[in-house]
């Protein structure tokens, strides 16, 4: 992999760049749709290609390895074949859903006990065989195993959280570097900076991440994890800015989980450069559209009879469709509302990075970024 700063905003640390994989390019800053189990909900891969513009999405090791299994995946050449995306694709490690998803873990210096949340099964995670899965999956980005702490943890435990991580990341680092890429091209390994809310926990994990990126010479990049997690939004930009201030300027900066429109602006005008969050499909199933006049309660009556475009900035189909249509699919409870629904919000979050890179490239990013974000907030 390979990534180059091709901008970089006067006014801020915003910056414009591209990632180089052997599955395409990646034009940052970039929002990467979320397909947990090998799809995006409620998306065909031909509407993310022409519709959202996606240029990578994500899978996820924990529910790809419980279902369909690293047989199957193994079989079918990888992800890539299995689902036909031939664009990039990103694998989280698994960890997150780990200590989220399941009830019942048991943690320890050699991985993580836990039980599918499907069939209450037991399994194992180390940093060895999550390396192993993740080759498995083939993605052309997998991510390091770590732990994920509350948000609110306390300072102590937050602490020995992040030494366990930092630990089991030497162990992801050995085992990636004594291993091949099972399918003829290449894969990369992104480190997770932790640390909670705390500032010199974050420091310190950042500076053992830039230590390690020297080790590994894929080109890779770095993942600030654990924010967007029940911390005030002020919190988390500091944390961003902590962090960014030390990772390194020449490889790409991913902040895992986030968020609003806003939010990935915030992050932007901070340097980072990779985005993913289920915001934008789960909100549309659940009828709220994200737009730059704000967002929008497609159940709400007063879009009943409003046969104006969903967007008529947006994609094909925000302006094929209508809000009252859209509208009278959801109080149906048709399929389809979700589905427009989830297409024009994923559409409409690579628009926003794609215009933020416009303006990073034009210079007026920090204006064009505070004329749009208050209204992005609104309610219509």
């Amino acid at each position: 992999m390979k990534f180059e700063v091709q901008h970089t905003d006067a006014a801020s640390w915003a910056r414009a760049g591209v990632i180089t994989t052997d599955h395409g390019q990646i034009q940052t800053p970039i929002f990467m749709p979320v397909g947990t189990v090998g799809s995006v909900k409620g998306v065909h891969f031909s509407e993310l290609r022409d519709q959202v513009k996606a240029q990578i999405i994500l899978g996820n090791t924990y529910h790809l390895y419980l279902r369909p299994g690293l047989d199957i995946l193994r079989q079918a050449g990888g992800l890539h074949k299995f689902n036909t995306w031939d664009r990039p694709i990103l694998t989280d490690s698994g960890g997150f859903q780990v200590f989220s998803l399941t009830g019942i873990r048991k943690l320890r210096e050699e991985g993580c006990e836990f039980r599918s949340h499907i069939d209450g099964s037991k399994h194992i995670f180390t940093p060895e065989n999550v390396m192993d899965t993740e080759r498995v999956i083939g993605a052309d980005i997998m991510m390091a195993f770590d732990e994920c702490p509350p948000g609110q943890s306390d300072y102590k435990y937050a602490e020995n959280s992040l030494r366990l991580t930092q630990r089991w990341l030497e162990r992801c680092v050995k085992r990636f570097n004594e291993t091949e890429p099972l399918y003829g091209y290449n894969q990369t390994l992104f480190p997770i900076v932790q640390g909670c809310t705390y500032k010199d926990l974050r420091q310190d994990a950042a500076k053992h991440v830039c230590d390690v990126l020297t080790r590994l010479n894929d080109g890779g990049g770095a993942s600030i994890g654990g924010l967007a997690v029940g911390e005030p939004t002020e919190v988390m930009y500091e944390m961003i800015e902590v962090v960014n201030d030390i990772l390194p300027k020449d490889r790409p900066r991913y902040l895992m989980g986030v968020g609003t429109p806003q939010n990935i602006l915030e992050g932007i005008e901070r340097g980072v450069d990779m985005f993913d969050c289920v915001m934008p499909t789960r909100n549309g199933r659940n009828a709220m559209l994200f737009t730059y006049e704000g967002t929008m309660n497609m159940r709400n009556k007063k879009w009943e009879n409003d046969f104006s475009p969903i967007d008529p900035d947006g994609c094909d189909i925000d302006r094929i469709h209508s809000k009252a249509y859209l509208h009278h699919l959801f109080k149906a409870q048709e399929l389809l509302a979700m589905q427009i629904a989830s297409i024009h919000n994923l559409a409409f979050y690579l628009r926003l990075v794609g215009d933020a890179r416009q303006h990073i490239i034009a210079g007026d990013f920090v204006q064009w970024k505070r004329s749009v974000i208050e209204q992005l907030g609104k309610r219509r």
